[in-house]
């Protein structure tokens, strides 16, 4: 009998330890006030790779630089599983301090009710945020108000292999800037080696979505969703003229289709399968790092037959629970403001390839001597800076975009794999509008 008291004692200290490991993670604030221990903010993010080991070093050096503040950065997968984790918890204790959020999330969040906009803390404290780079605070900032902190903010370039420009005739010091000057370069490069592909653009509705607004085109009325909310598309030749610009290169079989997926497509380029793509200025090191043969950075592609416009931000911005305790909320907003400092963001732009959303941080010496080493880095710094800001530019806000970009995908996916352009897209228009009106209609709209 006292063998079997013994084991059911030893049970129940085991649940209650349980339990207690749990409820004091909740509760660790509440006892941090009393005890004098430091302020934990739970940071929820979607970095991986480079970027993930650039965070953590800095989160890192913050936890050591004072001793009132923890931060926690817990990796919670891609942007699209952390947005629906969140919504699962928001309003409630077990959510985040603090989470990054993808920039087609904002609506999300904004339509939340569970955010607490940034906007209260620079106010209170009369914080400056004009310092920060115009084409990227010009995203985020919503009915002249600012609901979360820009972070991670990345527009696409082009990359492309010099060594195979120099085999194929073409002056590797100088991209091909349009449509038609990137077709024209292919059919050389092919004719050079028919091994090699010319060009490559992944079925991705971010870069569909860019190379819109450089061509100073919409993705949806309304101003992009700026001045009220969108009930229809808006991008009409802009977006067409792109599914066209493909549909000439799969027929003149210069055009390498990888589909959705980046990672065989950048392991394409990588392996001299393809000459050209589009990606991310955040896959800079990655690129550059690994690649066998000298790597171009050059600005989007436009038609002839439109000038070039610049690029909307993409990444992600942080922010802030609501219903979080005060001293959580403020160490949280305390972590926000150094991420911001220029010492911070040359680390961050060096080791990632991510923009500094504060210039100052260009001035730095560690990003001096790195564009002496890889000037390739400054490219997509000079292409946002040469950005004129517009509705086009200024990018699209609406919580069904996530939606747009997978029917997008799914378009452009058709039309490399030899379907007509016309029926794809306005197939691809008529679903679009449609989720649009759903989602208003969700809204009351």
């Amino acid at each position: 009998m006292k063998k079997l008291l013994t084991i059911l004692t030893a049970c129940i200290l085991l649940i209650v330890a349980g339990c207690s490991s749990s409820d004091g993670a909740r509760s660790a604030n509440a006892e941090s006030s009393k005890s004098g221990e430091k302020t934990v903010v739970t940071f929820w993010h979607s970095m991986s790779g480079k970027p993930q080991e650039a965070l953590d070093s800095i989160v890192k050096e913050f936890n050591s630089s004072q001793d009132k503040i923890q931060v926690n950065a817990e990796f919670q997968g891609t942007y699209e599983e952390s947005l629906p984790k969140f919504h699962s918890v928001g309003g409630t204790k077990d959510a985040p301090t603090m989470i990054q959020v993808q920039e087609i999330g904002t609506m999300s969040m904004i339509n939340s009710g569970n955010i607490e906009p940034i906007q209260k803390f620079i106010d209170a404290e009369k914080y400056d945020m004009s310092g920060l780079e115009e084409n990227i605070i010009n995203y985020y900032k919503v009915d002249d108000k600012f609901y979360s902190m820009p972070f991670n903010s990345s527009t696409p370039v082009m990359y492309y292999n010099k060594d195979a420009f120099k085999a194929a005739g073409l002056d590797p010091e100088k991209a091909p800037e349009t449509f038609e000057e990137i077709e024209e370069a292919s059919k050389k490069i092919v004719e050079s080696n028919n091994k090699m592909k010319g060009f490559a653009l992944q079925a991705y509705g971010w870069l569909f979505e860019e190379l819109i607004a450089n061509q100073g085109g919409l993705l949806m009325n309304n101003d992009n969703g700026r001045s009220d909310t969108p009930t229809e598309v808006a991008f009409g030749k802009n977006g067409k003229s792109i599914f066209e610009w493909v549909k000439r290169m799969t027929n003149d079989k210069t055009f390498a289709n990888y589909g959705t997926n980046s990672d065989n497509m950048l392991s394409g380029f990588l392996a001299g399968d393809v000459a050209m793509f589009l990606q991310s200025s955040a896959s800079s090191r990655d690129v550059i790092d690994n690649a066998p043969f000298k790597v171009g950075v050059a600005f989007l592609p436009h038609p002839k037959s439109e000038e070039r416009q610049g690029v909307a931000i993409g990444g992600a911005s942080l922010w802030m629970s609501k219903g979080k305790p005060e001293a959580e909320q403020k160490a949280a907003w305390e972590f926000m403001k150094y991420l911001q400092t220029p010492e911070v963001q040359a680390k961050w732009h060096v080791g990632t390839g991510y923009f500094a959303i504060n210039p100052a941080a260009y001035d730095e010496k560690v990003v001096k001597d790195a564009y002496k080493e890889m000037p390739q880095l400054q490219v997509s710094v000079q292409q946002l800076q040469a950005t004129k800001p517009s509705f086009a530019t200024q990018g699209a806000l609406m919580d069904m975009i996530p939606k747009e970009r997978k029917i997008i995908e799914s378009a452009l996916e058709s039309v490399y794999n030899g379907g007509e352009v016309d029926k794809s897209f306005n197939d691809a228009v008529e679903q679009i509008n449609a989720a649009i009106k759903e989602s208003n209609a969700a809204r009351g709209k």
